[in-house]
């Protein structure tokens, strides 16, 4: 069984059409890219997977069961569609210590560790009002993977990230693929795209792959 499934979804925006009639079903431990020029609808679909925004018509299934009203947010999913909105005047740290107490499964220790892993600094008292717009996407990022989250949803991970970061995290939704976990994700760099195991690409409101 496929985790994600899309079935037959059309989705319309005042009446104009964005996405019709597309299918697509997502497995386990691949890297899958979604690409198509700006407001073609990549982060609408993604919106549509999470049950942030809900289909006009069609279905999504998570493991089998349908994204609706009663079932919204996927469990055990990490997601990057808008950039969080972080506590302005407390510290990276700290604002990832207040997105952890929601579910209460990880220790400080584990913070930590995944603020090392994208270069960010857990002991740093900068505020993230001081952060950088790179540094405020690291920190994006270790919300969506510091749970060990098994299947991220990452609409332009690379953004306003410096060419070593870039790599950095390159290697580490590489080294996520090796362990079983599941990654769709949007840019418009190919060099990113290239990481992807299959590649999609919204075109006349359809889904084709690439």
């Amino acid at each position: 069984m496929s985790i994600i499934s899309i079935k037959n979804v059309t989705k319309n925006f005042k009446k104009n059409p964005l996405l019709e009639n597309i299918n697509l079903d997502i497995d386990k431990g691949k890297i899958y890219g979604i690409i198509g020029p700006n407001g073609s609808g990549k982060s609408v679909l993604f919106k549509m997977i999470c049950g942030f925004l809900f289909p006009d018509k069609g279905d999504i299934l998570i493991h089998g069961e349908k994204i609706g009203k009663k079932e919204r947010f996927p469990d055990n999913f990490g997601v990057i569609i808008e950039r969080p909105g972080y506590i302005a005047n407390k510290t990276g740290f700290q604002n990832l210590k207040e997105l952890s107490l929601i579910r209460g499964t990880i220790e400080d220790r584990q913070i930590s560790k995944t603020m090392k892993l994208v270069g960010l600094d857990p002991n740093s008292s900068q505020k993230v009002k001081n952060f950088s717009l790179g540094m405020k996407q690291k920190l994006a990022i270790c919300q969506a993977i510091m749970e060990e989250q098994q299947v991220l949803i990452l609409d332009e991970p690379f953004n306003a990230l410096d060419i070593d970061s870039v790599k950095r995290i390159r290697e580490l939704l590489l080294k996520f693929k090796d362990e079983g976990r599941t990654i769709l994700l949007t840019s418009h760099n190919q060099e990113d795209i290239n990481i992807c195991d299959i590649v999609y690409r919204i075109n006349g409101y359809q889904l084709e792959q690439a």
